[in-house]
């Protein structure tokens, strides 16, 4: 039997239960040159840069895609799709086919199990299918799972509020700090957990169940990685090199 994805990781909640699958605080000292245009990309956004003294080296953008400030949730995307939809499920899904009930049946690309149809070990967004290189250009994209883990262990993180916004902001040692947005996420045509939960697409395959990914999460009670079903809809914020 195929084996079944959940549509998201399981996160504790302070209820007990689990899930299935902002005064201003701005820094002007995060205050970068702009990206976009060239690079691979249309370049039909922009993005300011924070400089976080990563040791990698990473600028990471100031804002979630389809945004065009810190606090705004901005756009919702797939994982491995560049375009916002109006239905987030496997139906709607680029790279699959589905069950009769709608479930996911085959992966037509990033796959690591033979159950699933064709493997072709691919593990990592190609550029093509990268959301934040087709809007920004300029060297913009998804980080990796190893990247959003970087910036985990090199800064101090708080669940904190910009503009009535809640949030997370990360503060490097540097000073410069950085703020997400707990936009919640897309499935089918709701909007869920906005406010209390953020779910940020890395572009990893979870190869081990590949019909996931590897996702960031945060919540009032803290932070991790985990893995959520492809079709989720969830934000973007992108990296590039200095």
């Amino acid at each position: 039997m195929k084996k079944t994805f959940k549509m998201l990781a399981l996160v504790a909640m302070s209820a007990g239960l689990l899930f299935a699958a902002c005064g201003k605080d701005d820094d002007d000292k995060n205050d970068n040159p702009t990206g976009g245009g060239s690079g691979g990309g249309s370049g039909t956004e922009t993005a300011e840069w924070v400089d976080l003294g990563l040791p990698s080296g990473l600028l990471w953008a100031k804002w979630n895609l389809g945004a065009t400030s810190p606090e705004e949730p901005g756009d919702y995307y797939a994982w491995g799709e560049t375009a916002t939809k109006s239905v987030y499920n496997w139906s709607t899904y680029k790279y699959c086919t589905v069950d009769a009930e709608g479930g996911l049946e085959t992966l037509t690309k990033y796959n690591t199990d033979s159950d699933y149809g064709t493997t072709d070990g691919q593990t990592t967004l190609q550029a093509s299918d990268d959301v934040a290189t087709a809007k920004l250009g300029n060297g913009a994209r998804i980080p990796t799972r190893a990247e959003w883990e970087e910036l985990i262990n090199n800064t101090t993180a708080e669940w904190t509020t910009m503009n009535g916004v809640n949030g997370r902001k990360f503060t490097a040692a540097n000073g410069n700090s950085l703020f997400l947005p707990a936009a919640g996420y897309r499935w089918d045509s709701g909007l869920y957990d906005a406010g209390e939960y953020g779910y940020y697409w890395s572009s990893s395959l979870y190869a081990d169940s590949p019909g996931d990914a590897w996702g960031f999460y945060f919540y009032s009670g803290g932070q991790d990685m985990s893995d959520y079903g492809r079709g989720d809809g969830q934000s973007v914020r992108a990296v590039r090199q200095n």
